[in-house]
């Protein structure tokens, strides 16, 4: 009997012993999965400044614009910037990925240029997908529209944007079709704003017009909470609140998807039995 029990234990022993070398492996294999999804995450904001981070309640993708938007014409390397041609697939791709529920936009530009800036803007302007921008630091020039462009929009307390009339760098020739040009690049800004903002075109030529604020140019400076009152911006708020909103526009918009869904089904339904 003795010998019996000493064989009953030994065989307990082996399988708790297996039962835990199994659940280690398990959590080995885990963490490695944990540590390959981060090493593809770095890599993504190194090569792209851009990240999917998973694990949240959604999937949303986080999409920054700093620095100086990049045009036509390469700047010096000492400038941080922002490449149209590097963020304009991207927001294909997101609008495109079924995995992606959403997107959050940062942005802390001083902006740049005015076509490409409109390009990425009128993009995120016209996705489907849930969409919300928030302003740090500052969303100047250019940046305006890139903040409207969004379907909900945020700016920190501290955070500032200019509103200034176009500029161009360069040879300019002095004859009244220049001028013409000006005014007519001019209007495609004031329009997209006011297309996707609260603020009025009255309103929104007066603070670009503005001569009194600005030492050497004409414009106005607006903090986030004047931005507000505006109509420019839709919230002032931090990252929080931006992701709890981006997430109650990702949720509204699957309420939306499964009740088509349903009325679709049932008038199938319905044309099939009439």
């Amino acid at each position: 009997m003795p010998q019996e029990e000493t064989f009953k234990e030994e065989e307990k022993k082996a399988e708790s012993s297996g039962a835990d070398s199994e659940d280690g492996e398990e959590q080995q294999d885990e963490q490695e999965s944990r540590d390959d999804k981060m090493s593809a995450q770095q890599s993504q904001i190194i090569e792209t400044s851009s990240v999917t981070p998973v694990g949240g309640k959604h999937v949303i993708h986080c999409l920054t614009v700093v620095g100086q938007i990049e045009g036509h014409y390469i700047l010096p390397p000492q400038n941080k910037t922002t490449k149209y041609e590097h963020v304009i697939p991207q927001l294909v791709a997101i609008e495109q990925d079924p995995q992606i529920e959403g997107l959050m936009i940062i942005l802390n530009t001083v902006g740049g240029d005015v076509e490409a800036g409109l390009a990425i803007a009128e993009l995120i302007a016209g996705m489907k997908k849930p969409t919300v921008s928030l302003v740090l630091g500052g969303g100047h020039s250019i940046g305006v529209p890139l903040a409207c462009s969004a379907k909900q929009s945020f700016i920190a307390p501290s955070a500032t944007m200019t509103v200034h009339p176009v500029r161009m760098s360069g040879l300019v020739l002095g004859v009244p079709q220049t001028l013409s040009y000006f005014d007519k690049m001019q209007e495609r800004i004031v329009s997209f704003v006011t297309d996707n903002s609260h603020i009025s075109p009255e309103r929104f030529r007066e603070l670009m017009m503005n001569t009194g604020e600005l030492v050497m140019d004409v414009g106005t400076v607006l903090d986030g909470e004047t931005a507000v009152e505006e109509g420019l911006i839709d919230h002032l708020g931090g990252l929080s609140d931006a992701i709890s909103c981006l997430y109650e526009l990702i949720e509204s918009q699957e309420e939306e998807n499964s009740a088509g869904e349903k009325s679709s089904s049932q008038e199938s339904r319905g044309g099939g039995q009439a």
